[in-house]
């Protein structure tokens, strides 16, 4: 899923009004699965000035970047982490780690050629979807419709939920970011 739809999740899932902590605990979760690609693409993009092609269709599936990848969005990991947490009672720890885990539970099944090895350390295996969230030769079509109309349906909760004007000024923003992908898409893979 595009990394808008898992913060509109993982608000709607763990997020509570009037307790910043346990939302930006569970705002901060939904977005560490995805936190090195952003990191290592913007590095190369950015500062080196790599071709975007390269980034995503070499640099993406190096092996270097692919351990990175198996390690935070590894079903184990998260797992530990939200063990962890509910043994604690920490409500904001239980948010980020149960927003983790909701992230790659919705990331699992719609991952073709760029599965991650989400049962990193006890394999390297990676479940090859024949479901693709942004690649229309793997029902990126359908998918993407569906991705769409589950995050306006969250953010309708979420915007029920937080009455006051940050709150709303923050859905609306993640609400754009959300039609973002879409044209992000188009530019950089041509499709």
């Amino acid at each position: 899923m595009n990394t808008p739809a898992h913060l509109i999740f993982g608000a709607a899932a763990f997020a509570k009004e009037g307790q910043p902590r346990v939302t930006t605990a569970a705002l901060l979760g939904a977005l560490a699965p995805d936190l090195s690609l952003y990191l290592m693409a913007s590095w190369h993009l950015f500062l080196m000035g790599t071709d975007a092609e390269i980034v995503f269709r070499v640099l993406y599936y190096s092996d270097t970047w692919q351990a990175i990848f198996a390690v935070d969005n590894s079903f184990f990991v998260w797992g530990g982490l939200l063990g962890f947490a509910l043994w604690a009672k920490s409500p904001a720890f239980i948010a980020f780690a149960g927003a983790g885990l909701l992230h790659l539970a919705l990331d699992f099944p719609l991952h073709n050629d760029d599965a991650r090895a989400h049962f990193w350390p006890a394999t390297d295996w990676k479940f090859i979807s024949p479901v693709s969230y942004w690649d229309r030769n793997h029902y990126a079509g359908v998918v993407g419709p569906i991705e769409m109309v589950a995050s306006v349906t969250c953010l309708a909760i979420l915007w029920r939920r937080f009455q006051t004007l940050i709150p709303r000024l923050i859905l609306t923003l993640a609400a754009l970011m959300q039609l973002a992908p879409v044209f992000i898409w188009v530019f950089v893979f041509d499709r």
